[in-house]
């Protein structure tokens, strides 16, 4: 169950307040040189306490590698194992909730199926804290595929209702893919907030800070892009290149949906608005018109930009005042959660989408490359 991948595979380890967190990441190719430096900023894009936005806990996210590269620093074709040290912790914050599970969290499942053995403090293996690890090892999964001639970029498309500028990844047109390429450089200039359009950005932050200010949270939309993913990659039923992705996805603890291309507005077209049509083009060969299947047909790469959304729910820990019951008494109790936590899980979530996409993608290349070996 904290186990993802076939060929390349990470399993994650830690809690929200145990000394560390970490993760194996198995199958990365050897003979990589670690950018260590990309790596570390990396991180700093999801380390809490960067950001008025986010929460007043501080961790520096920064990466050990205790296993898994040679004297050089290459990757030794070894397990990669790497721990990040959790230090501004306040376990007591939980303590004085007792038995009283938070309304929109894992405490009451995680209580009827471990009882009073399980490690509430902070949401234990529960928490966006285990993001940290799986950013970590998708930094990594990132450098390589770089290398491959694959970008990855996500940015928040929404924050409540307010949108982004999306992605032009579902026409292929000559214009749209040098306005793509823009998009992605875009959001690697280090602006501080992850949107295309930096003006809806400064919205966005602002209704955030709203919403805290008030003592409540909000959700919002991720949309993810991978560019130059080599077609023929995924299986039909259940190994398609959805299946995969959406697995992954779906460990960031706040994602409630999932879409790909057209996604959900596609159930409202006609087969001849949705399907994208072939031509051929000036080498020969087939082109795809428009890309409202998001790379990807059959459960398998179409060789057009791989696009997604991910859909959050608002943050379950907020100070207003919510119904709960108490477990020990069994008698219904009003709760104000303690603690510190994101206003909105969306900006620092950004970056694990890229990750997460990152081992997926990795995972189908590599599996296909053990394929076409046998």
């Amino acid at each position: 169950m904290n186990t993802f991948g076939e060929a390349l595979k990470v399993t994650v380890f830690g809690q929200s307040h145990a000394p560390a967190v970490g993760c194996v990441l198995e199958g990365l190719p050897a003979g990589m040189a670690i950018d260590r430096e990309a790596l570390a900023a990396f991180m700093a894009r999801r380390a809490p306490g960067s950001s008025p936005t986010s929460t007043r806990r501080k961790e520096a996210d920064e990466v050990t590698i205790i296993a898994g590269l040679n004297p050089k620093g290459e990757t030794s074709g070894a397990p990669i194992a790497l721990t990040i040290p959790n230090g501004d912790t306040r376990s007591g914050d939980y303590a004085a909730m007792g038995k009283v599970p938070r309304p929109g969290h894992a405490d009451l499942v995680a209580w009827r199926r471990w009882g009073d053995a399980w490690d509430r403090a902070g949401g234990g293996q529960f928490s966006g804290r285990l993001t940290a690890p799986l950013c970590a090892a998708g930094a990594l999964c990132l450098q390589w595929l770089e290398r491959q001639g694959i970008a990855i970029a996500a940015h928040a498309l929404a924050i409540g209702a307010i949108g982004d500028e999306p992605f032009r990844a579902r026409t292929l047109d000559e214009r749209s893919r040098r306005r793509l390429s823009a998009q992605i450089e875009s959001l690697r200039d280090g602006r501080s907030f992850p949107t295309i359009d930096e003006a809806r950005g400064w919205v966005m932050e602002k209704a955030i800070q709203e919403a805290a200010s008030e003592g409540d949270s909000l959700g919002g939309v991720i949309e993810i892009v991978a560019t130059g993913v080599p077609r023929d990659l995924g299986d039909p039923m259940f190994d398609g290149v959805e299946n995969v992705l959406a697995r992954a996805l779906f460990a960031i603890p706040a994602v409630k949906g999932v879409d790909f291309g057209a996604g959900f507005g596609a159930a409202s077209l006609k087969g001849s608005e949705d399907n994208d049509p072939y031509a051929i083009d000036d080498d020969g060969e087939v082109s795809i018109a428009k890309n409202d299947a998001g790379g990807i047909l059959g459960g398998i790469t179409t060789g057009a930009p791989l696009l997604a959304r991910i859909a959050l729910k608002p943050t379950s820990s907020i100070a207003k005042r919510q119904r709960s019951v108490d477990l020990e008494t069994m008698r219904a109790i009003e709760l104000r959660v303690k603690g510190r936590h994101d206003p909105c899980v969306v900006p620092r979530a950004v970056p694990v989408a890229e990750a997460l996409f990152a081992l997926a993608i990795g995972d189908l290349m590599l599996s296909k490359r053990a394929f076409e070996r046998l």
